[in-house]
Formats: C-alpha cells, sequence, structure tokens
C-alpha cells in the first residue's frame, strides 16, 4: 500500500481553538430587535461581526412571557456581560420593532455601565409600499 500524501492546508495541520476570549473590543454596536412575541440583543463590532447574542426565549422564557419588559431585560443583561468581559466600554445601540421590550432592554444597557455614543430606531416604515393582504372575513 502506498502511503497517503499529506495535504497542505489542512485541517489537521492548521490551530484550532476559542478565539472568543482573544479579541478585545473597545467600541461595538447593540442591537435590539423587539418584537410582540420576543426580543432579540445582538452584539457586533463596528464591522458588523457578531460578538454575542441573547434572546428572551435561550433565557428560558416561554410562551407570551418572552414578550415582556422583564424577559428583554434579562437578554439585554446576558448580551452584554459577555462583550463586558471583552473589553468593551462604548457602544451604539440600534432598536428595532414595535414589541415591549423596546424600553426595558434599552434601560438594562444603560445600567450595564456602557457609554452609549447614540441611540437610533431603525424601525422600517413602509413609504406607501406593499399592498396590504384584503381584509379578513369572520
Amino acid at each position: 500500500m502506498a502511503k497517503p500524501i499529506p495535504r497542505i492546508g489542512s485541517r489537521k495541520n492548521r490551530h484550532t481553538g476559542s478565539r472568543k476570549n482573544a479579541r478585545r473590543i473597545p467600541k461595538g454596536v447593540i442591537h435590539v430587535q423587539a418584537s410582540f412575541n420576543n426580543t432579540i440583543v445582538t452584539v457586533t463590532d463596528v464591522r458588523g461581526r457578531v460578538i454575542s447574542w441573547s434572546s428572551a426565549g435561550t433565557c428560558g422564557f416561554k410562551g407570551t412571557r418572552r414578550g415582556t419588559p422583564f424577559a428583554a431585560q434579562t437578554a439585554a443583561g446576558n448580551a452584554i456581560r459577555t462583550v463586558m468581559d471583552q473589553g468593551m466600554q462604548r457602544a451604539e445601540v440600534m432598536i428595532k420593532g414595535p414589541g415591549l421590550g423596546r424600553d426595558a432592554a434599552l434601560r438594562a444597557i444603560r445600567r450595564s455601565g456602557i457609554l452609549l455614543s447614540f441611540i437610533r430606531d431603525v424601525t422600517p416604515m413602509p413609504h406607501n409600499g406593499c399592498r396590504p393582504p384584503k381584509k379578513r372575513r369572520v
């Protein structure tokens, strides 16, 4: 039998390890998406790469409790706790959606100690875009 030819650049040769703690992020962007059913908090760096995320569902809330302000506050706290360990001090906040968790998540972010450079509402608003579906008949 002939020996197998080692492939250069294969997965075995490469270093595989956790890079999560190696990164130091001084500034980031916190995206809060608050729907009526859930609140998702995503923390990215300034280039848009996700560092940490959390949602009311992953925090253990089920059903209609996911849409509550307390669930949003818990989700925001969980997402920010991990990036605080990586050295984030300043952040921008982008809030999207009409849910109840908007203000609660923002309050949790404010309390965490991260300096907020600005808070922007990026909820998509149609400029008389798509035609709505026909009215429901019961």
